[in-house]
């Protein structure tokens, strides 16, 4: 029988956070384990942005960053979802949670696998379901987005966003050089085609069409040649800048069905045994 009901996610990116709200909501323990400085786009949406802020309201919960076990505990009693710097889920050997989720998007395994929890899953590509982890929940927009694979492998990456009024890889922004970013057009900026949004060693970023800044990386993130470092929306909503996506929303669903089938699963092994 399980033992608890904890859920670990390693990544606490806009995407994963739409499945961290679904489990906060339904009463489980979640806990997001982060990277010491993670390079979020949508900033307002994404519980890694705790580890700058210290806390973070995202709709109806409170991220906040911990930094031991008695503060994750403590997060709980309080009805906040607590953010731990631990890049390699070592706390997991501690908490010996019911679940963890791999919620990186790396779209390649970065070493989650089946051993770390009873249930495991990865959203996305990089794992396959029934070897890697349990479950894999597909990401790619269309026909199969957030549909549960318990065989297999998610669709490959890409590389084309999604499409809105129209537009997919221009509304995407990409560090020019390696370097430092200077924000000049932050989160929820209304800008024109051709204006520039950001700097890398001088080099510019230009808005590729007329809209809104939806994500954009911190001020003085220390970024990468071509890495994703913001996104422009032809629609004109600053409610969006605030609130979690329909994808994530979609794949959050998922991510909780996943989880109860699983453990629906154990527990009908358990009483049959």
């Amino acid at each position: 029988m399980l033992e608890n009901d904890i859920v670990v996610f390693r990544g606490g990116g806009d995407v994963a956070t739409g499945s961290i709200q679904k489990l906060y909501r339904t009463g489980f323990k979640v806990l997001v384990l982060e990277m010491e400085k993670p390079l979020c786009i949508r900033r307002y949406v994404s519980c890694a942005q705790a580890i700058f802020d210290g806390e973070i309201q995202i709709e109806d919960f409170i991220a906040k960053k911990v930094t031991n076990i008695d503060e994750i505990k403590e997060c709980w009693k309080d009805g906040k979802v607590p953010v731990y710097i631990d890049p390699k889920a070592e706390i997991i050997k501690k908490l010996k949670p019911m679940a963890l989720v791999d919620g990186t998007l790396a779209k390649k395994n970065i070493g989650t696998n089946k051993q770390m929890a009873d249930i495991t899953i990865a959203l996305g590509p990089g794992y396959e379901a029934g070897i890697d982890v349990d479950v894999v929940i597909e990401t790619n927009r269309g026909h199969d987005l957030g549909r549960l694979i318990f065989e297999g492998n998610a669709q490959k990456n890409t590389g084309i966003p999604g499409n809105i009024n129209g537009y997919t890889t221009e509304r995407i922004l990409r560090s020019p050089d390696d370097g430092e970013i200077e924000v000049i057009k932050d989160i929820g900026s209304i800008v024109k085609k051709g204006e520039v949004l950001a700097c890398v060693n001088d080099k510019e970023v230009r808005s590729e069409l007329d809209g809104m800044v939806r994500g954009m990386i911190g001020n003085k993130s220390k970024v990468t040649k071509d890495l994703k470092i913001g996104d422009v929306d032809p629609r004109v909503n600053k409610r969006n800048t605030k609130t979690i996506s329909d994808k994530a929303r979609l794949i959050g669903g998922g991510t909780l069905e996943a989880i109860l089938i699983c453990k629906r699963r154990i527990e009908d092994g358990f009483r049959n045994s």
